[in-house]
């Protein structure tokens, strides 16, 4: 017979535990709803709705009691004026008339008297009403991004919270970043103007769109060569099998971490793939997977513990993969599934009144043959588009569950960048 004071307990304990587990989640979602609010009109870089947003999370931290490390109190402002040359560097500076626009990165600090220092970071801006870099067609739109990059924000300060006690073996700096749409730029100024000794960083977190786990909770890892010890470490942390992953060994990505990387800093980043919604103004909070959001979090928390007591991590140079990324001037109109690891090229979303949907291809499709050319990979698939121009006709095959179908498709032009 079950002892009935032991099974109370018990059962007590594990409806605290749950409780616990829904105020914490409910705390991710009430971030994203606040970041991802009409209100701050998409949060682009200079504008007063991502002055908004700097000020909640700058607000977030001093409740969490997390110390400000920026330039005045959590703020580390920068000023430079938007570059019309896209192979240009972008200029920091004084302001400089109407053309330039002040970012604001945020700041926080867990001082346990480390001698070295873990760098976690996700940037806040987003597009705005819809500036370079949207994907909407159509009348200007508030574009809130809440998995680009609410998500990460939210998660951010979630590992804030559980940090603030245990794992003292290096101190924590949390940096929301500003103008990383317009070209990393907040990241790039910060490890140009850091706040504390960029060489006792041990190594950079950051989580760039990390809202839309999916069913199979496939999650992407970023940046796995950078130390030696990711490896083991990615592995030992996911002991339950919670994750399976799409592991990338480059430290060079279109995020924040490679920034850090090239300061020979080594990092890891978090994503959970694309969407339909990606840059476009449905990209909205109650899409979001707010679990999924909460395993993340606890996962990171898992890796920072497992290295927590060791020294100062090796950093290792990897390859470049964007140096032999194939050139293209064509579309297909989707959105490519970038955690997919089976053969091919596998679609996720489908563009309105682009190629891919006047040929008839779906949703779930996997790309194999692209004209002569067959596709195994998102670099292959690349590949076989850069051998494209505007107007050309082919055949495409794909997979649909098991049975090749065959199509004609003409090619569009890619959306060129507004100047």
């Amino acid at each position: 017979m079950c002892n009935k004071p032991v099974f109370v307990i018990l059962f007590l304990a594990f409806i605290c535990a749950c409780k616990t587990e829904r105020i914490v989640e409910n705390r991710i979602k009430q971030d994203i709803k606040v970041l991802a609010d009409d209100k701050l009109e998409g949060r682009a870089t200079g504008t007063q709705g991502e002055l908004l947003a700097a000020s909640h999370i700058a607000n977030r931290f001093k409740d969490l009691g997390i110390l400000p490390k920026g330039t005045n109190e959590y703020i580390q402002a920068f000023t430079f004026t938007p570059k019309t040359d896209p192979h240009a560097e972008v200029e920091y500076g004084e302001a400089n008339g109407k053309k330039s626009l002040t970012g604001r990165n945020v700041i926080g600090f867990i001082d346990n008297k480390a001698e070295n220092t873990i760098v976690i970071g996700a940037h806040y801006d987003h597009l705005g009403m819809g500036q370079e870099g949207s994907l909407h067609r159509g009348e200007p739109m508030i574009h809130n991004g809440a998995d680009d990059n609410a998500s990460g924000v939210a998660v951010m300060l979630y590992l804030a919270d559980k940090l603030k006690e245990g794992n003292t073996e290096n101190n924590y700096l949390f940096i929301a970043f500003s103008g990383e749409e317009l070209g990393l730029l907040g990241s790039n100024y910060f490890v140009k103007n850091p706040t504390i000794d960029i060489t006792k960083v041990n190594y950079m977190i950051n989580m760039d769109m990390v809202g839309r786990l999916k069913k199979n909770k496939t999650l992407a890892i970023y940046g796995t060569g950078t130390s030696p010890i990711w490896d083991e470490t990615i592995k030992k942390a996911n002991s339950k099998h919670t994750f399976d992953f799409k592991l990338n060994v480059s430290g060079v990505g279109p995020s924040d971490h490679t920034s850090f990387y090239l300061q020979d800093i080594p990092v890891l980043h978090f994503f959970t793939g694309q969407h339909v919604d990606y840059h476009k103004p449905s990209d909205d909070f109650e899409k979001l997977n707010y679990e999924g959001m909460l395993q993340i979090g606890n996962y990171i928390h898992r890796i920072i513990s497992e290295v927590n007591s060791q020294e100062k991590l090796t950093f290792t140079k990897t390859v470049n993969e964007s140096d032999d990324t194939p050139r293209f001037k064509v579309t297909l109109g989707v959105v490519p599934d970038y955690l997919f690891d089976g053969k091919g090229m596998r679609i996720d979303g489908i563009s309105e009144n682009r190629p891919a949907q006047k040929a008839g291809l779906q949703k779930g499709d996997i790309v194999v043959q692209l004209g002569e050319h067959e596709v195994t990979d998102m670099k292959s698939y690349m590949r076989a588009l850069s051998k494209f121009e505007n107007g050309n006709t082919t055949t495409v095959k794909v997979d649909r569950k098991g049975e090749i179908i065959e199509a004609e498709i003409t090619f569009f032009e890619k959306k060129k960048k507004k100047k």
